[in-house]
């Protein structure tokens, strides 16, 4: 009878006489009760049915194009092509966009995983899409390097599907998938477009003090040879599962309460999209013990990639700095997985300075969200349609981009924005130049910190070994398949599931309570003085956990700080405590200096050569310079160059119209490069290249204006050289503001 209160005209339960708050109370406990535990039921079924069948969690249709079962070294990945919902356009011309999932614990599917996502906006944006996900076991034997080669294979096939696209693929890795596409991309660059890294560490050690907790705990542990006995007890494999619990560990108050609480307290409204992340939480896949042995040991607690150890099965070095496609870098603020300084600490592990990175022509674009967690990277809907809309809006821009290193700045798009026929979104994108001190400015490790790590990684090879030779044998021994599967079943976070569904005899009724609650479901009032009560006392429990957390991180960052800061164990593990030099990554290769050489000695002989095309773009260049930005509208306004000419409406370069997006960005970065190692020599010989016809010069004048008034008015020091350049073109310096340098007459 207490399931079935009276309900008002709004459909809020009220109950007259004294004591009726708190009756209206308890009622609609008791409802959301038997509506918590039946989703919890749901939730378990929904856990045992995907024991059994190959799931994702991808909102859009797909179809198999290549599985990686069937290649010569067998892998458990997949790629699939997203079949667009029937209102969007797909343009055949652009470049298509390939979305991997990490496999870091949970299945796959989080890329796409409802319509405003890193695939729903790319879609949007007339992009083709493709999907690489993975089975829940991974095939025997088959190692992380396997399933490198196997991308490079979908890669391959994605290219040659798209044969009119222009240009390669962008890729996007999504947190572990990320550090594995920046493996592939510097052994196969020639497969890569633009690269987006999301989450996604590379700088292991990385972090400040007081923060960034999980990056001690290889270190507490004794290193990575737990990580082999919990392999060795998976009989081969390793569950993860226990990666999951990691993430959760990381937060308590969420995972012990918060997560629950909210389905409890909003469950008419929250159960749905409850199931529906847990579907995805819960799926929980598993690694070969040579896959994660070596994420471990040469990623996390080597930190081996940057510093260029980590080699291939034939010997050679993976080295990153042979990427060279442009690289863009999401993190957040708010991730305490992969905060920013495990993002982008690869940078100053790599390189000295920006010039650096422009003599080996990468181009690294860097963005850091506010607040955003590590999962909300990935699946918030704000996030997809602002960072990733951007992206997959400008993602030519991002191609063409000169070397260096820039941060991505969004504005919001308001009615009063300049140039509003050049943009397609409502935020307005920006690529300002950085240099590597704003990379330090974020924080980071000193070389008493990096001695610490070094020494833990010292201790986690002599544990592993010692466990090998001494545990092993005989765990596995003990270890047969039945026991394995024993002790997967009795992991902590199955448990829950296992136990909570249709199989336990104890739930029968849940479901038909919760039907009958159903029908006659009238929530309490929220002015109710209880449900305060209930609030309050969910956010003393969260302060609570919270501070237990702090105080367990805090306890475990000290306890890390002073073990393996001790100078007498580094002495005794063979490291220098007096060593002040950070890690990085040793000297340029000398034949790398050598091809760089010839390269500039190339570009050199090239400033006197050309003609309109290279002094537009040089002139450009150059007068653009001091604004230290590229805005997506002048790129844009360039792209409509070739809309003109098409049109027949005249272009007074139609050389660079009819220009493919690779040779364009081949001509972008000549005429960069010319002017960083000689500007000088680079800005004289621009009226050699001009036509003497002077109509075509002031043409190309008012042309190069006009990009450049596209993001901005022009002043300043861009003012200055542009009636620098204004002499160039046969144009009066002091006319050079104006609309027109030409009567409309002799303007095509």
């Amino acid at each position: 009878m207490l399931l079935v209160p009276q309900k008002s005209d709004s459909g809020i339960a009220r109950t007259s006489g004294w004591g009726g708050p708190a009756v209206e109370y308890v009622i609609d406990a008791a409802q959301r009760s038997v509506l918590y535990w039946d989703t919890m039921r749901q939730r378990g079924n929904s856990f045992r049915e995907k024991a059994d069948t190959v799931t994702h969690v991808l909102e859009f249709a797909s179809e198999l194009v290549l599985d990686g079962r069937e290649l010569d070294r067998p892998v458990n990945y997949g790629l699939v092509r997203i079949i667009p919902p029937k209102t969007v356009v797909i343009d055949p011309n652009l470049r298509p966009f390939v979305v991997i999932d990490p496999r870091a614990g949970h299945g796959p599917g989080i890329g796409g995983f409802k319509a405003d996502s890193e695939i729903g906006v790319a879609l949007k944006a007339g992009h083709s899409c493709y999907f690489v996900g993975f089975l829940p076991d991974p095939v025997p034997g088959q190692t992380i390097e396997d399933v490198a080669r196997a991308e490079a294979i979908f890669l391959e096939r994605v290219i040659a599907l798209h044969p009119d696209a222009n240009g390669k693929p962008c890729v996007i890795g999504n947190c572990q998938a990320g550090w594995a596409v920046m493996i592939l991309a510097a052994m196969r660059p020639d497969l890569f477009g633009p690269i987006i890294i999301a989450g996604s560490p590379l700088s292991y050690w990385a972090g400040v003090h007081g923060k960034n907790p999980m990056r001690y705990s290889g270190g507490l542990l004794g290193g990575s040879w737990l990580t082999a006995l919990t392999s060795d007890l998976g009989n081969g494999k390793f569950d993860g599962a226990w990666l999951v619990q990691n993430f959760e560990n990381l937060n308590p108050a969420n995972a012990l309460w918060s997560k629950q609480y909210k389905l409890y307290s909003k469950v008419d409204s929250e159960a749905s999209r409850y199931l529906e992340f847990e579907r995805w939480w819960g799926g929980h896949v598993k690694l070969n013990a040579e896959e994660i042995q070596f994420i471990v040991d040469e990623l996390f607690v080597g930190n081996n990639l940057a510093a260029g150890r980590v080699t291939s099965s034939d010997g050679s070095a993976i080295d990153l700095r042979n990427v060279r496609s442009p690289t863009v870098v999401f993190c957040s603020w708010g991730d305490n997985i992969t905060p920013p300084q495990q993002a982008l600490g690869w940078i100053l592990d790599l390189y000295r300075d920006v010039d650096e990175i422009r003599a080996y022509g990468q181009t690294i674009v860097y963005t850091m969200h506010e607040t955003a967690g590590h999962l909300g990277i990935f699946v918030s809907a704000d996030v997809a349609r602002k960072q990733y809309g951007e992206f997959s809006n400008n993602i030519d821009l991002i191609d063409v981009l000169p070397p260096g290193l820039y941060e991505a700045v969004f504005e919001p798009r308001t009615d009063g924005a300049r140039s509003q026929d050049l943009l397609s979104g409502d935020w307005i994108m920006r690529c300002e130049e950085r240099t590597l001190d704003d990379i330090r400015a974020l924080g980071g490790n000193d070389a008493e910190d990096e001695r610490r790590f070094a020494a833990a990684a010292k201790v986690s090879e002599i544990n592993l070994a010692l466990y090998r030779t001494f545990l092993q044998p005989y765990v596995r021994a003990m270890v047969s398949p039945p026991v394995s599967e024993l002790i997967d079943k009795l992991h902590p976070l199955r448990l829950p599931y296992e136990t909570v569904s249709d199989d336990n005899p104890l739930m029968a009724p849940v479901h038909a309570m919760a039907e009958e609650v159903r029908k006659n479901r009238a929530p309490v009032a929220p002015d109710n003085p209880f449900i305060a009560l209930q609030e309050s006392a969910s956010r003393q429990i969260v302060t609570a956990l919270d501070a237990w957390r702090d105080m367990r991180d805090a306890m475990s960052e000290s306890l890390f700080l002073t073990v393996y800061g001790s100078p007498l164990l580094q002495a005794a593990l063979g490291l220098d405590p007096a060593d002040t030099r950070r890690q990085r990554l040793s000297g340029t290769n000398p034949l790398y200096n050598e091809l760089a050489n010839a390269r500039i000695a190339d570009i050199r002989a090239k400033i006197g050569k050309g003609g309109v095309r290279e002094a537009a773009v040089r002139a450009l260049i150059y007068i653009a310079m001091p604004r230290a930005a590229i805005d997506e509208r002048a790129f844009q306004a360039i792209r409509r160059l070739r809309t003109r000419h098409l049109d027949g409406k005249g272009s007074p370069l139609p050389e660079v119209t009819t220009l493919s997006l690779a040779e364009f960005k081949t001509l972008v970065r000549e005429q960069f490069f010319m002017l960083v190692f000689d500007q000088k020599a680079a800005v004289a010989a621009i009226p050699g290249l001009l036509s003497e016809n002077l109509d075509i010069r002031r043409k190309v004048f008012e042309l190069v204006r006009e990009l450049l008034e596209a993001p901005t008015e022009i002043t300043g020091e861009v003012a200055n050289r542009l009636k620098e350049a204004a002499v160039w073109f046969g144009v009066d310096p002091e006319r050079a503001m104006e609309p027109k340098v030409l009567p409309p007459s002799t303007v095509a």
